[in-house]
Formats: structure tokens, sequence, C-alpha cells
């Protein structure tokens, strides 16, 4: 009897019975396999699980709240106008159709892929190749648009003192800049810090956190002392288009709540607690978002926004006369920056440790340390390359690059959903998606709908971002697929064996 193929180990030769491009595009990943090469920990270390679901909220929390307050706040007002707050409830709503059906495959699929997998799972290779792609573009891109924004919080840190950094160490060429310092240093801290321990970043992310609510908090208190109802008088003065246009820019804020998924593989009980966590941390972010956003433009009429930076401590400033206060704000910032700089640069190192188990990607990015159980060579190879991006390449053009590509992933995963619960529906829930398939498919609509809203050079940045991730697929990926290496007798008997079998992660 034939023994039942696995996808561990070296890609064995290219076979007469390898399949065609069009069949190997097609060829889906068993869900039950994934799981399996997790625990196996594909002949080496595998991560370590030591998240409950506080750390996998905190995770989720910190890579997401902060980044569109805090960074790109001047921006999204001109837009909407007094009506920001009404576009932040749109993204958000857009984000949690998404968020819900996030929750369910999270539960299915307790790998670290996140939307990679889930594609994978249901979709095939061609499209897990696009979605993995997009998830690089959120996740890496994401990374370096918020660090961009350090700097300006750094110098608001520095004025209390009397004492700012010249244009050139704090400003990317093309913002009049040589060099993002603050940028470039905030990452290069994240990457060491991911490389001596997920556990130890984790701990470290969640204190962040902690300071991140309550500078917030802060804030609002602040703000609505100064509040002004006539402020929100025109209340579109851009018109519904200013409104969505706002709400596809802001929909960066939300971009970070997936990252809980993918650390589906570092979870003590992933089925039962990823799920919690992702629609714990949206119903936090959301409340938030909204809150700061009628505290600021009822503290300032929305036109003083346009071409304001660290436009909050602005606020502060002006409210109170009292430079201590935007240095504690200022300096909370920093952090929280820092923060999201830590959680999504963690979730890109997991995604392309998936890709790189799929033999997609070189193997370099999937080996895990013995010592100290995180892929660090993954790691260090991303953080020089996002550390180098966040110091030179401007803030507007990284936003919009990477709303794209995580509305495109966002939108497969609401697919995904649909197409497991027609395919798979024996298969065991623990988070299943409300109002089934009405969420799912409002889910893929908005997601296209804020696509649609985006500039016409975002979509050209876009069109070049796929056309290099085709390139890099038909080079590499498609010679190198395990999935593709086995020959169809080999992948058919895959496929039926691990359809019986059971997860390996009980909830």
């Amino acid at each position: 009897m034939m023994t039942v193929p696995t996808l561990s180990g070296p890609v064995p030769a290219r076979g007469a019975g390898r399949p065609t491009l069009g069949a190997q595009l097609l060829r889906r990943k068993p869900i039950a396999q994934m799981v399996e090469e997790a625990e196996a920990g594909q002949g080496g270390p595998r991560l370590v699980r030591s998240f409950g679901v506080l750390q996998l909220t905190m995770i989720s929390v910190g890579a997401t709240l902060g980044t569109g307050i805090l960074v790109i706040l001047g921006e999204s007002v001109p837009l909407a106008g007094p009506a920001i707050w009404i576009s932040f409830a749109i993204a958000g709503l857009a984000a949690l159709l998404s968020a819900v059906s996030y929750a369910e495959m999270a539960g299915l699929v307790p790998v670290a892929g996140s939307s990679y997998s889930y594609t994978y799972a249901t979709m095939g290779e061609g499209m897990a190749w696009i979605c993995g792609w997009c998830l690089v573009l959120e996740y890496a891109v994401s990374v370096a648009a918020v660090a961009v924004g350090a700097g300006q919080y750094v110098n608001e840190t520095l004025a209390v003192f009397g004492s700012v950094l010249p244009d050139a160490f704090s400003q990317p060429p093309g913002d009049g800049g040589v060099v993002n310092i603050p940028a470039l240093v905030i990452v290069v801290l994240a990457t060491v810090l991911l490389v001596r321990g997920a556990k130890e970043s984790a701990w470290i992310n969640t204190s962040i956190v902690v300071v991140k609510v309550g500078i917030l908090v802060f804030f609002c208190a602040v703000a609505f002392t100064a509040f002004n109802a006539g402020n929100f008088e025109p209340l579109l003065p851009m018109g519904a288009a200013g409104v969505s246009a706002a709400a596809s820019r802001v929909f960066f804020s939300y971009i970070g709540f997936d990252a809980a998924s993918t650390a589906g593989e570092e979870a003590r009980n992933p089925k039962r607690d990823l799920p919690r966590a992702i629609m714990l941390s949206m119903l936090i972010v959301t409340t938030i978002y909204v809150l700061v956003a009628v505290a600021a433009i009822g503290a300032r009429p929305w036109g003083w926004f346009d071409g304001t930076e660290a436009a909050l401590v602005k606020i502060l400033e002006e409210i109170t006369g009292q430079p201590w206060m935007a240095l504690i704000f200022a300096a909370g910032a920093v952090l929280a920056i820092a923060s999201i700089v830590l959680t999504v640069l963690y979730g890109q190192t997991r995604i392309l440790l998936s890709m790189s188990r799929d033999g997609l990607i070189p193997a370099i990015f999937g080996r895990v340390s013995r010592r100290t159980g995180t892929p660090v060579a993954g790691t260090l190879l991303v953080g020089i390359a996002v550390a180098l991006t966040a110091g030179l390449v401007p803030l507007g053009a990284l936003a919009d690059a990477t709303s794209i590509g995580t509305l495109f992933a966002f939108a497969l995963v609401n697919v995904a959903v649909i197409y497991l619960r027609r395919a798979r529906p024996e298969l065991e829930r623990t988070f299943r998606v409300p109002l089934f398939p009405l969420t799912p498919i409002l889910g893929a609509l908005m997601c296209v709908y804020l696509m649609v809203n985006l500039g016409a050079d975002t979509w050209a940045t876009f069109a070049v971002w796929m056309l290099v991730g085709l390139a890099a697929y038909f080079g590499y990926g498609r010679r190198n697929s395990k999935v593709a290496a086995l020959d169809n007798e080999e992948y058919l008997e895959l496929s039926a064996t691990a359809a019986t079998r059971p997860c390996p992660v009980k909830p």
C-alpha cells in the first residue's frame, strides 16, 4: 500500500505526473495537513504556544489602535470635513464585516498564515499567492508607513525642551529630508525585540497598549472641555464623495486586527481564543477611533487640520497652554507607534514563515531558531527591508498602497468563508459568521467599494506590485511549490486522507 505523502522536507524532483499550470493554480492545501505540519515543526523546532486570549487581543489592538488617529488624521479630515467620524464608522463597519469572517476562519485554520492559509485551503495556490503577496504589501509597508509618523512625535517631544530634529533627519526624501532616523530606529528596535522571543514581545506590547489607550482617553477628556458643536456645521462640506474617499483612506487605521490570526501557531487554545481576540479588539478599536475623532473635531474646526502634523498634540497645547501635557501625549504617541510596528512586523514574519513552509518563497524565512523559538533569519531580513523603507519613503504613498492590498486580502477571506460553509459544512466551527451568507457577501462588496474609491495612482502602484508578484511566482514559487511537487495520484490521496482526519489542535 502506498504511504500517504506529506509536504514536509525537500521538494521532490519534477516528475511526469506534475500538474499543468492551470491545475497547479487550483490545487488546494488540506486544512488538516496545514495544522499537522505546524505541529510537527517541519522537521525542526516549532513555534512555541504561549499566548492566551489577553495577549492575542493586545496583539490585535496593538497592531491597529493609533495608526489613523496618530499619523494620518491631519490628511483625512480635509477630505471629509466634520464628518470624518462617519468615515471612521464606515471603515470600521467594513473592517467588522471582514473581522467576523476572519474569526470563523481563524478557528478553522489555526496556523500562522492568516488569510494566505485560508485562501490556500479554499481557492488554491494561485489565489493564495496573490493573497500572500498582498499581505506582504499590507504588513511590511504598513509598518514602514506607521514608523514614518514617529518623526513628527519625536519632534513634538523634543520641542518641549526647545529642540527639534532637523528635517534632514526626521523626514524622508521627497518630504524635505534625507532619512527619517526615528522611523528607522523604531523598526530596528522592534526587530531586535522580536528576535529575542515572541512571549517577551507580547508582554511588552501589552504594557504599551495600556499606555496607548490611556493617552487617547486622556486626549478625549481634555478635548471635550473645549467642545464646540458649531464645528460640525456643515457636516458634509465635501459631500458624500468626500466621506467615502476619507473612509477609504482611514481604512488604513483598521489594518492590523487580523494580526492576531497570524499567531495561530503560538496560541495555547487557538480555536477558542483567536475568534474572541479578533472580535474584542474590533470593539475596542472602533469605539476609541470614533470617540477621538468626535473630540478632535469638537475642539477645532475641520479646516484647522489641513496640513497639520501631530494634530492631537497641537490641540492639547492650544487648549491647556501646558507644555508638559503635550510632552506626555507625544511621548505616549511614540510608544503607541512602537506597539504598532512591533505587532505588525510580527505578523509579517509569520505570514512569510507559512509561505516558506509551502515552498513559495525561500526556506530561510521558515527557519525557526532552537534557542528562541522564533524565525530569527526571516525576522532580520524583514526588519532590515522595512527599516530602509521607513527611513526613505514618504507616508502618503505608503498608506494608500497598504489599504488597497489589505482590502483585496479581506475580500478573499470573506469568499473563503462562503466556500468552506458550502464545501465542508461538517467541520467544527468555534465561531460562526452571523447572518450567513449575507455578512460575508456584504464584507466582500464593502472591500471592493472602498478599493474603487482609492485614487488612480494607488491602483497603478497596486498593478505594478502585482506584476512583480507574478514574476516572483513564476520565477521561484511555481518551481518550488511543495503542493505542486506531488504527482496527481499523490495529491489526490493526500487530499482524500486529510479530509477524513480531525484537526490536531483541539478547542
